[in-house]
Order: structure tokens, then sequence, then C-alpha cells
């Protein structure tokens, strides 16, 4: 990285370990790729994007300020839009990672990067005044969630029983770095909550070690969880491997979150709008095929559709297991459009459920409890799995014409259903009908 990060001056890769009382661990960057080689890669040079800086290519642009965000929670069908927009127009927005924000990484950006080698000048601006001023809700770091939500966007036209189709145009890393955070109690290896090992491992093998776990302290510093800070190099994501070696992996940007006001609940932290499950109404649905070219469908339940992103990912695997993806904070472009029932603008399982696609497939989706909090959460992957099959099934049938008991025997032969993540109490599956099988 051409001086923009600390590890690219000094040479050196940094983790963070978070509360558990470890100084940070050093790695030898191994030898930098070919300058022919990067050349091939994306997002091989990250500029810092600060707000309002850099392209905003959309007809509208959106920051991340205070008074437009949620932190820890998702718009309701009452709240009040931060932007109005006509459909079919495109919107840039400036999301914010929470991680290196959080309560338990100090809630002071700055601090905690700087200590990563990182400027001040590349920590984000935004990033340091939600930080420090964000007062719309009382944070409570056991309870709320832990993204900030940016928005919610009015589309002019878009009314219940209509569908919004958002269109991801473009995903630009903010910033040439990002953390993966793994906390006691979380993720897919994790001290269930009476304390004991969940089923399937032993206490040993949970995740972190539960001789780890100082969440009794009032100070949540101290609580054990590890945040692995992860440079950008050569456009791929690095963590160290043993005393001098580095693992690099290829960045993948999308929206961790991106949905529709759905919960009907007043109040701006109304438990049915906490950010970390979700819903109907899409929120944290985390699938890394929506990116850069993808649609995702949205059923719609408040006038306006009261659309809203967050949980910015530079890259994750299905099934998120350790808790996070690879946060960080990105800018991204969306083409958002109000589809009526009849029209044919959106496939037919999207007027009820969130549904998606890429140049190469059609992504059917299952959750395993998608009403939010209510009643508690479910968190069988069999039932997130069933209900991702049926929608794949409606689909095919109602949209494709296939005869039922066909497409059954179709997608056991010749699609894929994937563990769309593990860790935000209602977990998900998706499928990919490949287009290419029904091509002429």
């Amino acid at each position: 990285m051409s001086g923009r990060h600390g590890c690219g001056r000094r040479g050196f890769l940094q983790t963070a370990v978070v509360g558990v009382g470890a100084s940070a661990v050093l790695a030898a960057c191994t030898k930098n790729a070919s300058s022919a080689d990067s050349a091939q890669l994306p997002y091989a040079s990250i500029p810092v994007l600060q707000p309002g800086q850099g392209d905003r290519s959309g007809d509208h642009y959106l920051s991340s300020l205070p008074d437009q965000v949620l932190w820890g929670y998702v718009p309701t069908v009452h709240a009040t839009p931060v932007l109005r927009m006509r459909s079919g127009q495109t919107v840039t927005i400036d999301a914010v990672s929470h991680e290196g924000i959080l309560e338990d990484q100090g809630r002071n950006p700055v601090e905690y990067f700087g200590g990563l080698g990182v400027n001040e000048s590349d920590v984000l601006e935004d990033a340091k005044t939600i930080a420090a001023e964000y007062n719309r809700t009382p944070r409570d770091f056991v309870k709320d969630g832990p993204h900030v939500v940016t928005g919610p966007i009015f589309v002019e036209g878009a009314e219940p029983g209509d569908v919004l189709k958002i269109e991801t145009l473009q995903t630009l890393p903010r910033v040439p770095y990002g953390v993966v955070s793994s906390r006691h109690g979380k993720g897919a290896l994790a001290l269930t909550p009476d304390k004991v090992a969940p089923a399937g491992i032993s206490l040993a093998e949970v995740m972190p070690p539960t001789g780890t776990d100082r969440r009794s302290d009032p100070d949540p510093t101290k609580w054990g969880g590890v945040s692995v800070f992860t440079p950008v190099e050569q456009g791929r994501g690095v963590m160290p491997v043993g005393a001098g070696g580095s693992v690099r992996f290829p960045l993948n940007p999308f929206m961790g979150m991106m949905g529709v006001a759905y919960a009907q609940d007043d109040g701006l932290n109304a438990p049915n709008a906490n950010s970390i499950p979700p819903t109907i109404g899409g929120g944290n649905i985390d699938i890394k095929l929506l990116g850069v070219g993808s649609t995702f469908y949205l059923p719609v339940f408040a006038p306006g559709a009261l659309f809203y992103v967050g949980d910015p990912h530079m890259a994750m695997g299905d099934g998120e297991v350790a808790l996070t993806a690879m946060e960080g904070s990105l800018r991204g472009t969306f083409r958002l459009t109000v589809c009526k029932r009849g029209s044919g603008d959106a496939p037919s399982v999207a007027f009820r459920y969130p549904f998606a696609e890429t140049e190469q497939a059609w992504i059917p989706i299952g959750l395993s409890d998608p009403d939010g909090a209510v009643g508690g959460q479910g968190s069988d992957l069999d039932v997130a799995m069933r209900r991702a099959v049926v929608n794949g099934l409606d689909y095919l049938e109602r949209d494709r014409g296939m005869d039922r008991a066909t497409a059954y025997a179709y997608l056991s032969a010749a699609s894929d259903f994937t563990i769309s993540q593990v860790v935000d109490r209602t977990v998900g599956v998706h499928g990919q009908i490949f287009k290419e099988h029904f091509a002429l």
C-alpha cells in the first residue's frame, strides 16, 4: 500500500487482540506481488474516501452523519426518511463500519486504529463523529446491534405490496484496512447462554476460549473479544501466519445489510428493529453474492419502502463463522426501482420474501425465523434450508413454468444451496439456480 497505512510504511502486519491482555502480534510481510500482478487485481490501490470527497456517481449522495444513522437498529415503518428520490434513480451512500468504534474497542477510532499504525488522517471523519456524538438512541453494548445503519431513503411511488428492486452498481472500499472480530457468546463455536458448549463440540473447542471470557467485568474492553486487524496490500486482505508468513485473500466488497422498513413498532430502538437478525424486509442478510452486478428484491411494507444500508464488508466467507466478515467502510451506489404486482419487473417470490439474482444465477433465500425478535429467535438451519428450497420451487414453477416435481428434481441435480451465515440469531441459506441452464 503506497503510504496510506502504517503496515505499508513499516513493512509489517499488526494483529490487534482486544481485551485478552496480549500485545499486538507482529509478522513480517511477505514479498510484494509484482506491479504486473497487482495491476490485474481490483482495489490494488485504495485511497481514503472521506465523506463528500472523491467520485460520487449517484443522482443523490447520502453520508453517514449522526442524524442520518441508527446505531444498532434498523428503521421501522414509522421512521422519518433522511432522503427522498424517484424510482429508477441512483444514490451513492457512504456506509460506516462498526468495527473500530464499538464499546469493546474503546469507542474511539483514532486511538484504536492509531494503535495499529493508522494515521489519524486515514481514519474516517464520519466514524469519528458517530463514535463521539451519536445520541439518537441510548447505547447498550449487550442488547443493541453493533451496526451503523444509514437511512432510510423514501422512494417515490413505493407502497405496501410492491417490491423494491435494488441494483448494486458500485462498492468502493473507503479505507485500505478492515477488522474481523470474534466475541464471547457469539459465532459458530460460541459458549451457550447457560455456559455450556454448544452441541457437537467440547468446552475446549469453544471460540474464543472460555478461559479468556471476562464478560463479568463492567468494562467491555476487558471482555476478551478478539479483533484481527486486516490491512489491504496489493488488492488482498492480509493476515499473519506463523512467525513471518502471511495468508492473502481477495476482496469482495458488498453491503452485508440492505433492507426496507419492516417492523411495525414505534420508537427508534424497538426490540423488533434490532439490527442483528435479518427479516422479510432484508436487513442483515449477509449474502456475499450481493456485490456489484447483483439485484436484490424486497417486499415493501411502508410507503416509500424506507431503504437503508449498513454492515459494509470487504470480504466474507459463506457462513461468516467467527461472527464478523472482514468489516470495512464502503461507498456504495445503488439504483432503486419500484416494481408493481403483475408488471413482470420482479420475481413473483419477491412480493412476499427476499429474492436476488446475479448475471449467473437466480438466488432463492431462506431464513430460520424471518419476523425479527417476535417470540424470540429460531436458529435452525434446517428451517432456513427448507424455506430456500420452497422459494426456489415457487420461482421455477411460477416464473419459469416448470412442473413442480420436475423442478424439485432439477434443484437436487443442478443447483447449489449454501449457508449464508450462522451468526445473526436468525440464520440463513441461499441457493443458486444457474441461468445458463435455461438458455435457448
